[in-house]
């Protein structure tokens, strides 16, 4: 299981809406709108 970065639910990464990289790290997210929140500003959710 993976945490979205955005609203921090808990996503199954075979099963997440969408999935992003940054700074080497693969996310994944529950929704499509928290994946374009996190492309928008992967700094501000990436940790």
């Amino acid at each position: 299981m993976a945490i979205d970065p955005v609203c921090k639910m808990e996503v199954d990464a075979a099963q997440a809406a969408g999935q992003s990289e940054y700074g080497g790290t693969t996310y994944y997210f529950c929704s499509t709108a928290c994946k374009n929140a996190f492309d928008q500003e992967p700094q501000r959710f990436a940790s």
